[in-house]
């Protein structure tokens, strides 16, 4: 029986444009597609191992033509709506005590920055959680087995009783390893609401 569910934040509570995203991105820098160096800075800049300012000055450097206002909302583009229901439904689930709720997000302070703008029940949001990991302040991402042997540590937990909902295969595979149960939610099709009743063989 699961005793605690793990929740990735973006494609799960907030929706996300990544396809958008990274067509926006090109066309604002003018290229083809994203350099090893930029991925790599992207993926530093995740991990919490460089700064905001390191992150953005090596943009602008790259990209003298582009302000740093525009840098951001570039950066910012992938992040779109929260919908109320789904925090009635995360506040529902933590009313009822039966689940260990923990939030494992690989994102960054600039996401973040914005996501405390603009939703206005980020805190409130925050608060259902008994466990809150963000992969810039921990300094680990998914799909790394060390990220999520550190949740499970931290918190003492039994992976055969977890349950991970990512909309990253690669994330999912990972947990798999590990004997995490885990469920691969198609945010096209799927809605974290239903939780229970497309995972009931685990309940």
């Amino acid at each position: 029986m699961i005793k605690t569910i793990i929740f990735d934040f973006g494609n799960v509570f907030i929706n996300l444009d990544l396809e958008g995203a990274y067509k926006n991105a090109i066309e604002t820098f003018n290229i083809d597609t994203l350099s090893e160096e930029m991925v790599g800075f992207n993926s530093f800049y995740e991990q919490g191992l460089i700064s905001t300012e390191e992150f953005l000055d090596f943009y602008t450097d790259n990209f003298q033509n582009i302000s740093q206002d525009k840098l951001i909302d570039v950066w910012n583009f992938m992040l779109k709506d929260f919908p109320n229901y789904r925090l009635a439904f995360l506040k529902e689930l933590k009313q009822s005590s039966k689940y260990n709720l923990i939030l494992l997000s690989n994102t960054n302070a600039l996401h973040m920055d914005y996501i405390k703008a603009h939703v206005p029940f980020y805190e409130e949001f925050k608060n259902c959680f008994d466990a809150f990991y963000l992969s810039h302040e921990i300094n680990l991402v998914k799909p790394n087995h060390d990220i999520f042997e550190f949740v499970l540590a931290e918190n003492n937990i039994n992976a055969e009783k977890c349950l991970f909902i990512d909309d990253n295969l690669d994330n999912i595979t990972s947990a798999n390893t590990l004997n995490i149960h885990t469920w691969h939610i198609n945010n096209k099709k799927e809605d974290v609401i239903d939780l229970f009743e497309i995972n009931k063989h685990l309940f």
